[in-house]
Parts: C-alpha cells; sequence; structure tokens
C-alpha cells in the first residue's frame, strides 16, 4: 500500500509536488488544514514566499499544528519550506519551525533573474540512498544553508554549501526536485515513511 503523503496548499507550486510524489508512488492529497495533517504520513512544504507562507499559517492557525506534527511525523521542505524548517533564518530574520538544526540565508542566490538550473554531482551518502548520476537542480530565489547541525547529512552541496539536508526524519532541498523528471529526492523522501 503507497504512503499518503500531503503536500501543504496554502501558497506555492504545491501541484508539482503532487505529481512528482504520485509518479514516485505515493498516494498524494493537498493539505489546507491542521485537520488534515492528521490523515497523512508525512508533508512536503513547497516553494514559495516564506513571510507569506509563515503569515497564512498563523492565520488559519496551523502554525502550532505543523510543528508538532513535524516533531512526530516526516517533513520535505523545497525553498521557503527549508526556511520555515530551519532553526535559525537570516536576511531578514523570521520565525521558523525550528525542526532541523539548520541556519539558513534567505534569497541567497540573489533575485528572480538570478535563477539557475544546474547539474550536481552526488556524494556517496546520495549514491548509496537514492543512486548515482548528476542530479539536475533548479535554483529560483534559493536560500542558502550556511550551518548544519551535528545530526545532519549532507547529500548534494552547490559551490561548497549543503543544498540537500536530511536530518532525523526531515529533509530539505534549497531547490526544486519537482521542476525536474528525477524522482530520487521525492523516492528519497518516501524512505523515511
Amino acid at each position: 500500500m503507497s504512503k499518503r503523503v500531503g503536500v501543504l496548499a496554502l501558497q506555492g507550486d504545491f501541484e508539482a509536488h503532487r505529481k512528482a510524489l504520485d509518479r514516485a508512488g505515493a498516494d498524494s492529497v493537498e493539505v489546507r488544514t491542521a485537520a488534515e495533517l492528521e490523515d497523512v504520513d508525512g508533508l512536503v512544504i513547497p516553494g514559495g514566499e516564506s513571510t507569506t507562507m509563515l503569515r497564512i499559517l498563523k492565520d488559519v492557525e496551523m502554525l502550532e499544528p505543523l510543528r508538532r506534527f513535524g516533531q512526530r511525523r516526516p517533513i520535505f521542505g523545497t525553498c521557503a519550506g527549508v526556511i520555515l524548517l530551519a532553526s535559525a533564518v537570516a536576511h531578514p530574520s523570521q520565525e521558523s519551525l525550528g525542526l532541523m538544526e539548520i541556519a539558513v540565508e534567505r534569497n541567497a542566490y540573489g533575485r528572480q533573474l538570478d535563477s539557475r538550473v544546474v547539474r550536481l554531482t552526488p556524494g556517496e551518502e546520495f549514491v548509496r540512498r537514492a543512486g548515482g548520476g548528476e542530479v539536475e537542480a533548479v535554483f529560483i530565489r534559493a536560500p542558502i544553508i550556511c550551518n548544519v547541525g551535528p545530526r545532519a547529512r549532507v547529500y548534494l552541496s552547490y559551490q561548497g554549501d549543503p543544498v540537500l539536508v536530511g536530518e532525523g526524519r526531515h529533509l530539505a532541498a534549497t531547490f526544486h526536485p519537482e521542476l525536474t523528471a528525477d524522482l530520487r529526492i521525492h523516492r528519497l523522501f518516501l524512505e523515511t515513511l
């Protein structure tokens, strides 16, 4: 039986994640309320605009339920989702869920015009868990992970900075794997369920 994975559908490109999860073998659903969190085995927080997402989460009284969810179940955050998962956020500072021991700097790769697609060479841990071959990474106004805690595993790096990090049950990608045909990163997340 496939796992039921929610995609936070308050803001951002949640539909692309749903399609990738379904192709990877999950049963994906959109999540918009705290009650809907109880019906999923894991959750994806998509890219978007982190301050807007944070405001909406507060408006719909979902911030604390989401934090509690992440204390017991896996979350995969991409781009803005990484910012929400982090324990420290800079440029500017903002509240976060504090579910991963990572520090991030928002929009560190520049403006929208500075977005890019690059090919990353995976390290041993990624190859062991997800398979070999380069990984296409789409960066759109992406954050940089400036610091990782001792329990974090860095799966992929770009220009010396971690861009795909796992810690406990959570996974954080500063790029957008849902915008490529490569399902390895979504499958890596599904392994945590």
